[in-house]
């Protein structure tokens, strides 16, 4: 009989509630879904970082034979593990505020981490002053030159135009033999290198600086926490 027919008995106590069949009652149902949905969540998760990481590798593997440029200025020891690669302009305000964190880099871990420059003039006029990191490193000057540029970029760089001629006078403290610079700067051997530079970093599809590659793998997205991650990510897999 429905409840409708016996509208006008009196009501009677409610029944505790039975389990249903199979001694399962609703709640228990109900717990077993959760749990199920976050186990399937969770192995969605490892599953979309498998593939990231996957992903992250096929780029590294493609990228690799564009990165390792023999030629390229190197700091730090030849055996470290992981290696940064740096598309680098030295008229770039970010280059030299990114700069002293790189090194901060190296220096926490020292002899794991090693720097390779790349060099990739986009600004106006800093073409002639990559020719002078490039002769400058026949005198085995070319860090501290490039330190000494960075230091002085305000001097030299004025609303992201560039006055070679101005750097000059600023490389006196450097101690090297700057008419020699001036002499081999215009070298075929520099130019090749250059040249070799941007065509990696058109392959690379590098149309900003800086731009960092980790052990082959390009950042996710600009950022010093960015380059901060993806260098412990790389730390990890090759120290642990």
């Amino acid at each position: 009989m429905s409840r409708k027919s016996k509208r006008n008995e009196q009501p009677q106590p409610a029944a505790p509630a039975t389990p249903a069949r199979g001694g399962v009652s609703r709640t228990a149902v109900f717990a077993t879904a959760v749990v199920a949905l976050l186990a399937a969540f969770a192995v969605g998760a490892v599953a979309y970082r498998s593939h990231q990481s996957e992903a992250a590798r096929q780029v590294a593997a493609k990228s690799a034979s564009l990165l390792a440029s023999t030629h390229a200025p190197l700091l730090g020891k030849a055996e470290a593990k992981v290696h940064i690669v740096e598309f680098l302009d030295p008229a770039c305000e970010t280059c030299a505020v990114m700069y002293p964190h790189v090194k901060k880099l190296m220096a926490d871990n020292p002899g794991r981490i090693k720097l390779s420059v790349r060099h990739v003039p986009f600004h106006q006029g800093s073409e002639h002053v990559v020719r002078v990191l490039e002769a400058a490193r026949a005198q085995d000057k070319y860090w501290e030159t490039l330190e000494a540029l960075f230091a002085t970029q305000d001097q030299w760089t004025v609303n992201h135009r560039v006055y070679p001629e101005r750097i000059w006078a600023l490389l006196g403290g450097v101690g090297m033999d700057l008419e020699r610079v001036r002499r081999e700067m215009n070298a075929a051997d520099i130019a090749a290198r250059m040249e070799k530079d941007m065509a990696d970093a058109t392959a690379l599809k590098v149309e900003k600086t800086p731009e960092y590659f980790v052990n082959g793998r390009p950042m996710p997205r600009f950022g010093l926490e960015e380059l901060q991650g993806l260098v412990r990510d790389e730390l990890k897999l090759a120290y642990r």
